[in-house]
């Protein structure tokens, strides 16, 4: 089978999604467009130099609905001769984009694709869109459906973890990022978002918030609490799937859970025929690719069961990945991996995540998928692995290796 290769990973740095975030006057389509031209310029690609865009995006509604893949490539200086796929695997989306372009490339389905995703959430507000699963009480009553926060806290009670574990992480994240930044470590990827008339909107990051200490994060009241055990109860729903839990422990809050913003990422995958005829090394190769189902109550443990498919598919065991990215969709979920592998904490999330840098939903995968490139060559490490939880129960995982 022929091989899929990465050349080119970048990302706009990430905008706090809300009316005064530095990124909420730029459209999704202009954004998507602001990565497509400087992969386009980076690499020199003329005329139908990939086969197609594929690109996630969670809410497709209003200015994100449509066909967005399409409309950034018809915004953007690319050739019109290449199309577009709008993809949705909620969280997952932007890695699931790289996956698919990466097994396109492995099965012979053209020699380029550029990949990945881009979510506006100032703009176009998370479950706006109305999804079946949360809102059609046929399919919320079968699957005891509850939100994704209550999904955390039940990871939380049922896995052993405490408040103070959650917000530890929390802080470590703010201390990773916040170090990463001021080491100029993201400085190969990030495109700086400009205006009409090329001034810069945003070259760093906006969400972070260096200093956080656990005293702060301490006086922050549990997100989910009241949504669980008053109204409208969700915590009752759970426990009709867990019966064996007394209660569920309310650990999450802002501090420790992902943050709201608004950015995109884009990735170059092709073989080594597009390669040689654009001039391009490639930095490395997707080694595999897999996704799974899981219980979709309790939502988030989806990076565990994905893992162990990646891995028995790839004949490879935990200790062959060198880094790893795991995306901190809540404290938990990265809590839970590390238990469930064993994992040094001090392989995982090397420059932070999304507690400190935020999750624009669709973004998110093919953001850290570029993150952990950089950070396997700024280590002279080899081997990575990058994963995320999925609304509705499901996991995504992507291994790179370096060449």
């Amino acid at each position: 089978m022929t091989e899929a290769y990465i050349y080119d990973a970048v990302r706009t740095p990430r905008g706090k999604g809300r009316p005064d975030g530095s990124l909420h006057e730029v459209t999704s389509v202009a954004l998507s467009a602001r990565l497509l031209n400087a992969v386009k310029e980076r690499s020199g690609l003329e005329g139908h130099a990939v086969e197609d865009v594929i690109w996630g995006n969670v809410t497709q509604v209003k200015e994100q609905g449509g066909c967005l893949a399409r409309s950034a490539v018809l915004e953007s200086d690319l050739d019109q001769s290449i199309p577009g796929l709008a993809i949705n695997r909620f969280c997952a989306s932007g890695m699931e984009a790289v996956n698919l372009a990466a097994n396109q490339v492995k099965g012979g389905a053209g020699n380029a694709y550029i990949a990945g995703g881009v979510e506006m959430m100032g703009r176009v507000a998370m479950g706006s869109d109305g999804a079946a699963i949360a809102v059609d009480p046929s399919l919320t009553f079968k699957t005891y459906f509850v939100p994704q926060g209550i999904s955390a806290d039940i990871i939380a009670t049922e896995y052993g973890f405490s408040r103070e574990e959650a917000d530890a992480l929390a802080v470590e994240s703010q201390n990773r990022a916040a170090l990463a930044w001021s080491e100029n470590r993201f400085a190969k990827s990030i495109v700086p978002v400009l205006d009409q008339n090329g001034l810069t909107i945003l070259d760093r990051d906006e969400y972070m918030r260096p200093g956080t200490s656990l005293e702060d994060l301490g006086r922050l009241k549990a997100s989910f609490q009241e949504m669980g055990e008053i109204m409208p109860g969700f915590d009752k729903v759970a426990m009709l799937k867990y019966p064996h839990l007394e209660r569920i422990n309310h650990i999450h809050h802002a501090g420790n859970s992902s943050g709201i913003v608004d950015g995109a990422a884009a990735v170059l995958i092709g073989n080594a025929e597009f390669g040689k005829a654009h001039g391009l090394k490639p930095r490395a190769r997707i080694r595999a690719t897999a996704k799974i189902g899981t219980d979709p109550t309790i939502m988030l443990t989806g990076p565990v069961p994905v893992t162990e498919k990646i891995l028995k598919d790839s004949g490879m065991s935990i200790s062959d990945i060198d880094l790893f990215e795991v995306n901190e969709a809540f404290a938990s979920v990265v809590l839970r991996f590390m238990q469930a592998f064993q994992v040094d904490p001090g392989l995982v999330n090397v420059n932070g995540g999304s507690i400190a840098m935020g999750h624009p939903l669709g973004a998110t995968g093919a953001i850290i998928i570029g993150t952990l490139l950089d950070e396997l060559e700024r280590q002279d490490k080899n081997v990575g692995l990058a994963t995320l939880c999925i609304a509705s129960g499901m996991g995504a995982a992507t291994i790179i290796e370096r060449v």
